[in-house]
């Protein structure tokens, strides 16, 4: 990632430190993601230790301290996200398969889709959760390891069953949106995952309430001309909306 060689101390920080988010990362490995040296990466690392945010591991490995859970984040914004979710589901038809992206937008989607008939892909152990009592919903799980933190399903594993399967609608989430609508997320093991699931859907619908779009990500999912549908809870800003007008992108307002 040599675009981030510009970046100013205190933002490559904060990247950094979402980078480590996922799991425990060697200094050699952020060195290259960031394209700097492996002495900047351990000045940058001994800053946010000293703010508490970082600790180093054994094998020159970083881990985040404090990390949000799942279950701490999925309150957040509840009714934008609900209101989504609702608008999201209405969207299925019976009979269709439909893959559904980690998140907690996504998993308001999933609880308003109880009583289809459906086929249901996720990588999402709370979406699992969520459906597995329905029996109208057939309900298929990648495999893959587990990241306990975030109760999704991750690695190569995972990636090789998506790609092997085709679906009609995709639910993606997102860590953030920016002005070329423009996907981004702050787990790098994740992207990978939502890839394969856009390159497996015939229709990618981007759920994500109002502040996702002042928010930024580490790395790049894709860019605005893979995505079919927006579903939100505020119209978007005039520049988003031009951009979303020129990539015929059907924006939902819920």
């Amino acid at each position: 990632m040599s675009t981030q060689r510009h970046t100013i101390p205190a933002q490559r920080r904060q990247e950094m430190l979402r980078a480590v988010r996922s799991s425990p990362m060697h200094v050699a490995d952020l060195a290259r993601s960031f394209g700097v040296s492996e002495m900047t990466v351990r000045r940058d690392l001994d800053a946010l230790a000293r703010d508490g945010h970082v600790e180093r591991v054994r094998g020159g490995a970083v881990q985040t301290i404090g990390e949000q859970s799942f279950d701490e984040i999925v309150v957040v914004r509840l009714d934008a996200k609900n209101r989504i979710g609702a608008a999201a589901a209405a969207l299925v038809e019976d009979g269709q398969t439909v893959m559904i992206d980690i998140g907690t937008t996504t998993l308001q989607a999933a609880r308003h889709l109880h009583g289809r008939r459906i086929t249901v892909v996720t990588t999402s152990m709370a979406v699992y959760e969520e459906l597995a009592p329905d029996g109208d919903i057939e309900l298929i799980l990648p495999g893959g390891v587990l990241r306990r933190n975030y109760r999704s399903l991750v690695g190569v594993l995972a990636e090789s069953t998506l790609r092997q399967l085709r679906a009609d609608l995709l639910f993606l989430g997102t860590s953030g949106v920016d002005a070329s609508l423009a996907i981004w997320d702050s787990t790098m093991v994740e992207v990978p995952i939502k890839r394969a699931m856009i390159d497996a859907a015939a229709d990618v619908a981007l759920l994500a309430d109002a502040a996702k779009f002042q928010m930024a990500g580490l790395v790049h999912v894709c860019d605005a001309d893979v995505v079919d549908r927006i579903v939100t809870d505020a119209p978007l800003d005039a520049p988003a909306d031009a951009v979303a007008t020129d990539a015929a992108i059907a924006v939902t307002v819920a």
